[in-house]
């Protein structure tokens, strides 16, 4: 028999008194309050009037369910709690009943016990034989006939057992209804962390074929705080419907492991008390379990992440002790290292970074002017190699680093070694980007000048080489270092620059050609205290050496399992060879595409250039070569740029280039095959989209590395390998 309706109270007539909600009114007033994820609660004696109203007796605990005030969109709804808890009274033992309903509020019948929470934290094991009762209740509710339950509202799979279509809908539905309501205001800081906006999108899209099980009622939601421990006969009573739902019952079973916080070792018993109880009631539900649960426990952990960082960074705003940043720091952390796999993020920043980012987070807020309090000011160190720029006053520098912290997803790019944040400031025309080294990469290749150094002497020679300019260098909090630049992209709304990742046009590269050839008039001396006491070739190999010789340990074991020579015996093999000396000037050093921004409107220049840290002097021909070796480049492209290369440069920059640029060519191959190796064994830098391509094509750049070096591949076992290599390459076990 179907459970009669709540009363939903209408308005009284004026001057009568509503007993609802006197009731409310009276338990804010005198209730005892609890306040949890998403409401606030209070409990109190039913009065008189809101007994009769509800028929029950007076002086029966009841709860008032009201939502928790500034509480963020965090969690998946599918239905009202109250049309929930309706349908199953009845049908799933100790549930609470609704007494009473309206839009923004509802009264809840007590159920007597203590939360579990209260008698057995969070990380310690929980009784046996709570764990057999509660998953007994669990697997009841697969007897809860589907026709009984409200409507599921559209969009949701109609399949009652395609496990797959149920945990993409999940992924897509937690992307649409918890990421992206947050997004605006927290997107910015995701982008620092290396949360990418698709990433819950893309975990849809790798979801696999999983076994069909029969879907049936979920809670979705059985944490310690939603348990309730009695003496009756139902010794746990689960509370709190509000996220109930409709599908895979595994889905049901991870989210109560990760939510439960039970100590790993108990994770297979309460597994098995699960299917046991599933074998009674339904035991089509347990097909799959060991191949599938993971998936599941996947997607939970990747979902907590938003509301996990989220509210560590929100508990920040008005917390500005160590304490709380600790805290918060840890939290966030966590949740980004569970959710590392699912969500396939290439590195998880450590503590110090991540505590950082949170202090630009909270400065941008807690600064912000309200006309309540003062607004402190924001301590930061100019460093006096960059003097006051007259068009960017320390004044602005202060204002830059306050908006850091706030700017939105699509304007933070996480480069290799810098997060750069586009922010715009008071009074200045243009945007600006405030560019932060991160403290947990480490780049194998060294920096040989200082960028700031480099670009201020670019600025001083009127050169016809498009670069930022430098407006401000420093250090903010805890002596980090920050620089403030010319922003180069689109000035307005949130479109990314363009990059031309897969070549340049013609125009572009005739473009960049005049740059190159500008670069010779820009005046390096003073900028590398060691240029020419060595020929640059010289000069190069031995970098590379001391490169492979610096390696870790165990890129240096597979380097040898992969065929590749050790440093001593790499010397060797590049002694062998000899490039003529050429003119020295100024070379960019990394002229990757996501190095060159495309100019929205068709000039002579086409491309600005940016990111010169790891800018050398040295043969104009290298920076050419290297070009070609980090870029799509088809073949008459690479003869149009040559071509170009050798009719704008004087001679003494080009002499000799066409017997040369080979072995240029060669050891950049050699380079790559050492880099991009330690690259996969470490995971360093691989968030970059250019450090990724790399070595998405390691097995060409491996085989291309030891045949020019003469020498045999050989093929080896290591899990990072792992679909970088071919199949020819496969590990032998």
């Amino acid at each position: 028999m179907d459970a009669p309706p709540v009363p939903s109270p209408p308005p009284g007539r004026p001057g009568a008194h509503d007993p609802y909600v006197e009731f409310v009114q009276q338990a804010q007033s005198h209730g005892e309050m609890s306040v949890g994820h998403h409401n606030q609660n209070y409990v109190l004696p039913l009065t008189e009037p809101m007994a009769r109203f509800v028929g029950r007796r007076p002086g029966t605990p009841a709860i008032v369910r009201l939502p928790a005030r500034g509480v963020l969109p965090v969690v998946i709804r599918t239905w009202n709690e109250a049309d929930v808890l309706g349908a199953i009274k009845g049908r799933v033992p100790g549930v609470p009943e609704c007494l009473a309903k309206r839009t923004d509020s509802a009264v809840h019948s007590f159920v007597e016990g203590v939360p579990l929470s209260h008698i057995c934290k969070n990380g310690k094991p929980v009784d046996q034989l709570l764990v057999e009762a509660l998953m007994e209740t669990v697997a009841g509710m697969s007897q809860v006939r589907r026709d009984v339950l409200p409507a599921l509202p559209s969009g949701l799979p109609s399949g009652a057992t395609d496990s797959r279509s149920f945990l993409r809908t999940l992924a897509h539905r937690a992307d649409r209804e918890i990421r992206l309501p947050n997004w605006r205001e927290f997107g910015g800081l995701f982008a620092a962390l290396g949360v990418p906006s698709d990433a819950l999108a893309r975990l849809a899209d790798r979801v696999p074929a999983m076994s069909r099980r029969p879907h049936n009622l979920l809670h979705t939601d059985l944490h310690r705080d939603n348990l309730i421990v009695s003496d009756d006969d139902h010794p746990l009573a689960c509370i709190d419907w509000e996220l109930a739902t409709y599908g895979d019952p595994l889905h049901e079973l991870a989210t109560h492991l990760v939510r439960m916080r039970y100590p790993e070792t108990q994770w297979d018993d309460v597994t098995g008390a699960w299917a046991a109880a599933m074998e009674r009631h339904r035991p089509s539900a347990v097909k799959g379990l060991v191949k599938d649960l993971r998936h599941y426990v996947g997607f939970e952990r990747a979902q907590s992440l938003y509301p996990d960082v989220m509210r560590a960074a929100g508990s920040l705003e008005d917390r500005l002790d160590d304490t709380s940043l600790k805290e918060a720091t840890a939290s966030v952390h966590a949740a980004l290292e569970a959710a590392a796999e699912p969500l396939g993020l290439a590195r998880v920043p450590g503590e110090s970074e991540i505590e950082r980012i949170l202090v630009r987070w909270r400065d941008s807020r807690h600064r912000r002017p309200t006309g309540f309090r003062p607004v402190p000011a924001l301590v930061w160190e100019p460093d006096r190699r960059v003097p006051e720029h007259p068009e960017f006053p320390h004044a602005a520098v202060e204002q830059a680093l306050l908006a850091e912290g706030a700017a939105r997803a699509s304007r933070v790019f996480k480069g290799t070694a810098h997060l750069n944040s586009v922010v715009r400031v008071p009074g200045i025309d243009s945007p600006v980007v405030v560019r932060r080294r991160l403290t947990s990469f480490c780049r194998l290749e060294p920096s040989h000048l200082s960028e700031h150094a480099v670009l201020q002497a670019i600025e001083r020679s009127g050169a016809d080489v498009t670069a930022p300019r430098v407006l401000a260098l420093g250090t903010s909090h805890v002596s980090e270092p920050f620089a403030i630049h010319t922003y180069v992209g689109p000035p307005h709304g949130d479109r990314p620059p363009s990059h031309p990742v897969n070549g340049l046009l013609p125009h572009e590269a005739d473009g960049l050609v005049n740059q190159l050839g500008a670069l010779t008039c820009v005046d390096h001396k003073g900028l590398d205290p060691i240029d020419g006491k060595l020929d640059f070739y010289t000069w190069l190999s031995r970098q590379l050496v001391e490169l492979v010789r610096k390696l870790p340990g165990k890129s240096q074991q597979l380097a040898k399992s992969l065929g590749l020579p050790d440093a001593d015996r790499l010397s060797e093999i590049l002694a062998r060879h000899q490039v003529t000396p050429r003119t020295h000037v100024l070379l960019h050093g990394d002229l990757n595409p996501w190095n060159l921004v495309r100019h929205s409107q068709h000039d002579d220049l086409a491309l600005t250039i940016i990111d010169w840290e790891m800018a050398m002097v040295g043969d104009p021909l290298y920076d050419l070569v290297r070009h070609f070796h980090l870029t799509p480049t088809r073949p008459e492209i690479r003869a149009r740029m040559f071509r170009r290369w050798e009719s704008l440069l004087a001679p003494e920059f080009t002499k000799d280039w066409r017997q040369d640029w080979r072995v240029y060519r060669w050891v950049e191959i050699v380079r790559s095959a050492y880099v991009d190796l330690d690259r996969l064994v470490t995971g360093s830098g691989l968030d970059a989209p250019n450090v990724r391509r790399a070595v998405d094509s390691y097995a060409m750049t491996l085989a291309a590395a030891t045949a020019s070096l003469g020498l045999p591949a050989r093929s080896t076992a290591h899990p990072r390998l792992t679909g970088a290599l071919p199949a020819s390459e496969s590990v032998r076990r």
